[in-house]
């Protein structure tokens, strides 16, 4: 998923969960060792992937109090999670129901019409009667429609909702575009469906990505972003994350949309979805942090390089960029290397060691 999918006329949902909700202004979804479950990994758990290690797999063998469906079970909420993919890959068959979940994908309890990649308005379709009416639900989507290959001749969602785009586009940048359409098919599928149960104003609705498109051929994610970033080892991997709920527009000590400038990255999902949700957690147990705190923000990427709202660090040039009109302070940028030195060295620990477990932290029962 990438921000540049979302359009007024194509992806009316998306667009206006964009312009009535958060809107991250400095966002970043940095690709890490594996890929896919790496990204799952830091989108549910906060914490930095092992490199060498299949970080998701291993952490199905410790305790996993943190991850949101097992903070919501405990509060009483029914937990699904599912997938319009094959349950077996990444073995999520075993790594979700230790973060939480009831789970189900295809061969464990799902199966669909729709050819590779399966829709993800299907994937609602068969899924929202299982927890809609009840309260309170937590529901986590892993969604697959917009997933390479972008070609007509190989991505079956790009071929039905090819007639949706508009536009002088490359194939590559066509077929992205169309199949993420799906997407946006599914998201109002249950905002409709949430609304007739009159539960569409108690939800929450948070939409990231795992990692940027990079499935697009040389060029088409310039096309798409409309000016040159695949050259940029930083700004490649800009990207939107959605947080909206149908309330917001109601609330009278917030108003909303609310511009967040912070510098902020996939990593950071958990500790602030938990702040939104009034969940007790301890957030120096974390890698990521609440990106509506007054903490200041940073992104980190696999090979240690960073970003701040001061400066841009390349690790492997060693390359010191600092931001406009900001005067260059070479102990900022120390204390930053050091902060990024110990969040990679302390999620490796978390991992290795089970800490959770080790400080007497324990998930849900029956999760």
């Amino acid at each position: 998923f990438s921000d540049v999918v979302i359009d007024k006329d194509r992806t009316p949902t998306l667009y206006q969960m964009q312009q009535e909700g958060f809107q991250f202004e400095n966002f970043y979804t940095p690709s890490w060792y594996l890929s896919t479950i790496d990204g799952e990994y830091v989108n549910c758990l906060g914490q930095i992937p092992v490199e060498g290690d299949w970080s998701l797999q291993h952490s199905a063998e410790n305790e996993l109090p943190i991850a949101l469906g097992n903070q919501l079970a405990k509060k009483g909420y029914v937990s699904n999670a599912y997938h319009n993919h094959d349950s077996y890959y990444y073995d999520r068959t075993i790594t979700h129901p230790k973060l939480g979940y009831e789970f189900k994908a295809v061969g464990a309890g799902l199966t669909f019409e729709s050819m590779y990649p399966e829709s993800d308005l299907e994937l609602m379709e068969i899924t929202v009667d299982e927890y809609i009416g009840k309260e309170p639900f937590h529901t986590y989507y892993m969604t697959m429609s917009g997933h390479l290959p972008y070609t007509y001749d190989y991505n079956s969602m790009a071929v039905k909702n090819r007639d949706m785009v508009e536009g002088d586009w490359s194939e590559n940048a066509a077929c992205y575009l169309a199949a993420n359409t799906e997407l946006e098919y599914a998201v109002a599928y249950l905002v409709d469906r949430l609304e007739e149960a009159g539960q569409l104003e108690k939800t929450l609705f948070v939409i990231a990505a795992d990692h940027y498109p990079y499935g697009l051929k040389k060029g088409a994610y310039d096309e798409l972003r409309g000016r040159e970033v695949e050259s940029d080892n930083f700004e490649i991997y800009r990207n939107g994350c959605l947080i909206w709920s149908a309330s917001m527009k109601k609330m009278k000590d917030v108003e909303f949309p609310v511009k967040v400038e912070k510098y902020g990255s996939n990593l950071d999902l958990l500790p602030t979805i938990s702040n939104l949700m009034g969940l007790s957690y301890d957030s120096r147990l974390l890698a990521g942090r609440d990106m509506l705190s007054e903490e200041k923000g940073i992104v980190l990427f696999k090979d240690h390089s960073f970003l701040t709202e001061k400066v841009r660090y390349n690790a492997i040039t060693g390359e010191v960029l600092w931001a406009e009109g900001v005067t260059e302070d070479s102990i900022y940028l120390e204390a930053c290397m050091e902060l990024v030195q110990k969040r990679f060295y302390y999620s490796a620990k978390v991992l290795e060691f089970d800490y959770y477990n080790q400080i007497g932290i324990k998930a849900a029962k029956g999760k």
